[in-house]
């Protein structure tokens, strides 16, 4: 083969490994939320598409210690009933208070104090409304928003 092919062959190659990569980042859904020390995130309604991943990123943009501050993002199951989840989790504090057996819960990040963040990848549940939120203890009554899928 001549430099020609050569180069014709490896454009070739490199077009169609950048439209592969294009295609599977269009069915992923970015989200980043951020959580503070005055126990809030920066939104309360998440909108994604059935079917989708979704890459979601937590990011601590306060100072208090994980121990002190910790959050967390928990997306729960349709009929989950909130504060029995939230009382439920704030006896697991060895498995950063998601419940051990719990069948409650589609998806959680890691705890994460100030200046961490934290990223899961998870696909996109059912069409319908669920609930989000920090299951820190206490936390959930302030922490808390609807994950929507369309």
């Amino acid at each position: 083969m001549n430099i020609k092919g050569f180069k014709y062959v490896l454009t070739f190659i490199a077009s169609v490994l950048m439209l592969t990569s294009c295609s599977v980042e269009s069915d992923v859904t970015k989200i980043v939320i951020t959580s503070d020390d005055y126990m809030k995130f920066n939104t309360r309604e998440i909108i994604v598409k059935k079917g989708k991943v979704v890459k979601l990123t937590l990011k601590h943009i306060g100072k208090l210690d994980v121990q002190v501050m910790g959050h967390n993002f928990v997306l729960l199951k349709k009929k989950a009933d909130i504060l029995e989840f939230a009382s439920k989790a704030a006896m697991a504090s060895k498995n950063q208070y998601i419940p051990v057996e719990s069948n409650e819960v589609i998806a959680y990040t890691d705890m994460i104090g100030g200046g961490q963040e934290t990223t899961i990848e998870f696909l996109a549940p059912k069409v319908g409304v669920y609930d989000f939120i920090c299951s820190f203890p206490g936390h959930y009554a302030m922490m808390k928003g609807k994950f929507i899928v369309e």
